[in-house]
């Protein structure tokens, strides 16, 4: 098992309509406006930009992310991710009760060189970092769809 590569799948049920969600996410550039752990967004041209994240352990990460697949009538968004991680991001948004459903998907591998020496004590802790950032996700989405 290769300890720096992780797979991750989030599933978020939205109050808002699956076009309004999709619209939302389609925007990176706003994501730091409703996503705490999103600190900053950096257009490089339409397609490219480069992200810092950073949830409750005090290390930043910065990749570079590239457009892959934009689809607005099958609702997917997808980037490949270089930097820090390496890999893919993917949401998923459909219809679900009087709301949406926005699943994302995430393979990526590690390059920051203090996540793979730590790789195997750290994996737990990386992984519920990660479930940290993706729940307060949530949070901000619902809350910008509610107009909160």
């Amino acid at each position: 098992m290769d300890w720096s590569h992780y797979r991750f799948v989030s599933i978020w049920d939205l109050p808002g309509k699956p076009d309004a969600v999709y619209e939302i996410l389609g925007r990176a550039d706003d994501y730091p406006r409703w996503w705490p752990q999103i600190r900053e967004v950096t257009s490089v041209d339409g397609a490219t930009g480069t992200t810092r994240i950073r949830s409750f352990l005090p290390y930043d990460l910065v990749m570079t992310v590239r457009e892959r697949r934009r689809d607005p009538r099958a609702r997917v968004l997808e980037a490949t991710l270089s930097g820090d991680l390496d890999g893919w991001a993917r949401w998923t948004v459909t219809a679900h009760g009087a709301g949406s459903r926005a699943t994302y998907e995430q393979e990526v591998e590690v390059h920051r060189r203090l996540m793979r020496i730590l790789a195997v004590p750290g994996r737990a802790v990386f992984r519920a970092n990660h479930a940290l950032m993706m729940r307060a996700g949530r949070r901000g989405l619902t809350a910008r769809l509610e107009g909160v």
